[in-house]
């Protein structure tokens, strides 16, 4: 049988828009498309005729996810600016121009021209990863009738004051706001922002020439850089409910849990409170000795605020494989969730999930649904539907800590960790209390040491695995930050021929 195969080019212009104008005129097609299309492949559609014009502009779904990350009107990237300096001299071109002006000016441009072309109050779920963005301007998003954003993300952004920042969230939560304010319900501020979606197509040099060996040599360089970062997203799990561990790149500011106890029930975060027995907004505050656990703590760790941030997530501890305040699961109600006698839900709406469950990234493709942006991979959506037909351990669950609650007691290497219940602390004269003496060197009372400084404090088992005592300088070692060291010597006591021996 003949294959006739009819090249795309040599079809009629009318016939190309005429298919891909049917295709996309259904509505669940063009809303399903079109996130993955960037503003300006966007706008480049509406211009190709009017049909598709008023397809872009007359359909609200076309412009409910705007991720403006990769635009380039919108980077600032004025390199060596200095307030005293020639540079800055230069570009302030109006005296009355305002440092908040100025950093925002990209951004306010284009949302001055999306709300010029009724645009704006279309847009849902915006992204604003790695741009310049004020804390003016999104108090402009929270406050100013014209935004309908749902879903804001700001990770990675450049000068953000985060004082001026969460002073904003906690006048736009204030008791005494208007009514259905503010409409923004989800915030990303905390974790990293997502790779470049250029990179995924190679992120390599691209051949200068037409050279054979040009050629090879950018196929080479495209090839590994899309296998590293092929790995780098797969091996990536899920964060808090599978990826264990510290969750962010960067340490957060203590004074973030104040404007967390404020928005809760209003504005979610890409985090939550620590839910340990030291805090008064845990299940547990009052089940456990406080005094002892002050008393056994280190000094860094004897003054814990009333709220934390919680930047770890954990499985059950290593000795009763639980917690004190038992777990964070998917879809199950808070202990401050109130119920009356017939078991029905007094809380409104859906106040007990925001500030309960973490944002996780990415931000949502297809929905401003702030359950759908929570919702951990494979669990269901509406989990109170479906949890009379999931097995209690197949449910998406973590505990939340903060770092003070960690404290003495949470392997860096292998991420396990021991709760206040089986472990009070290292300066403990017995393991059920304190006295504030010196630390305690037993190895039934100490959980973490620190051997090695790159590895933080780790516990027996790791420091078992990975520190090893020279036979020749009686010095000890780390076998995974002193390259070129074996299971017997440290690399400056190998002479060369041991060192090709081992293969350092």
């Amino acid at each position: 049988m003949t294959q006739i195969s009819v090249s795309r080019n040599s079809l009629p212009s009318e016939v190309q828009h005429s298919a891909l104008l049917q295709l996309l005129s259904n509505p669940l097609l063009l809303c399903h498309t079109t996130p993955y299309l960037s503003c300006y492949d966007i706008l480049n559609l509406a211009a190709t005729c009017r049909a598709f014009r008023f397809l872009v502009y007359h359909t609200p779904q076309v412009f409910r996810r705007v991720d403006l990350g990769n635009v380039k009107s919108a980077q600032f990237e004025i390199a060596g600016i200095d307030r005293g300096g020639e540079t800055w001299r230069n570009v302030q071109v109006d005296e009355n121009l305002t440092e908040d002006d100025f950093y925002s000016g990209p951004l306010r441009g284009i949302f001055s021209t999306l709300r010029r072309h009724d645009i704006l109050r279309d847009v849902q779920v915006l992204i604003l990863d790695g741009l310049s963005v004020t804390a003016e301007l999104v108090h402009d998003v929270l406050v100013d009738p014209t935004f309908s954003v749902r879903i804001l993300s700001i990770r990675d952004v450049k000068n953000l004051n985060e004082r001026k920042l969460r002073g904003a969230l906690q006048y736009a939560c204030r008791e005494s706001r208007p009514k259905g304010t503010p409409r923004l319900k989800g915030l990303y501020v905390f974790g990293p922002k997502e790779p470049d979606e250029s990179l995924l197509n190679g992120g390599g040099p691209s051949p200068a020439s037409g050279s054979p060996i040009t050629a090879a040599v950018a196929s080479a360089w495209n090839s590994r850089s899309q296998k590293a970062l092929t790995e780098a997203l797969v091996e990536d799990p899920e964060s808090w409910y599978a990826r264990r561990g510290d969750q962010f790149p960067r340490r957060i500011s203590s004074e973030w849990a104040s404007t967390l106890v404020a928005c809760a029930g209003i504005i979610a975060f890409d985090t939550v409170l620590c839910t340990g027995p030291r805090h008064i907004n845990s299940s547990a505050w009052g089940t456990v000795n406080i005094a002892a656990l002050d008393a056994a703590s280190s000094p860094a760790g004897a003054n814990i605020p009333h709220y934390g941030v919680a930047t770890h997530s954990l499985d059950g501890c290593a000795s009763c494989g639980v917690a004190p305040e038992g777990w964070t699961v998917w879809g199950e109600d808070s202990f401050a969730a109130v119920r009356d006698r017939y078991e029905r839900r007094s809380s409104n709406g859906n106040a007990d999930e925001i500030g309960r469950f973490p944002l996780l990234a990415p931000p949502p493709m297809h929905s401003a649904n702030l359950k759908v942006a929570m919702c951990p991979t494979g669990q269901p959506v509406n989990p109170r539907s479906a949890s009379m037909h999931t097995p209690k351990h197949q449910k998406a669950r973590f505990i939340p800590r903060c770092l003070d609650c960690l404290r003495d007691r949470y392997c860096a290497g292998c991420r396990r960790w021991w709760c206040e219940t089986c472990f009070v602390g290292p300066w403990a004269s017995s393991p059920g209390g304190g006295h504030g003496g010196a630390p305690n060197t037993s190895v039934d009372l100490v959980r973490v040491r620190r051997s090695c400084w790159e590895c933080g404090l780790n516990c027996h088992d790791c420091i078992d695995f990975t520190q090893r005592t020279c036979h020749r300088c009686g010095g000890g070692y780390c076998l995974i930050h002193n390259e070129g060291s074996n299971m017997v010597a440290v690399r400056p006591c190998l002479g060369d021929v041991d060192i090709l021996k081992t293969g350092g």
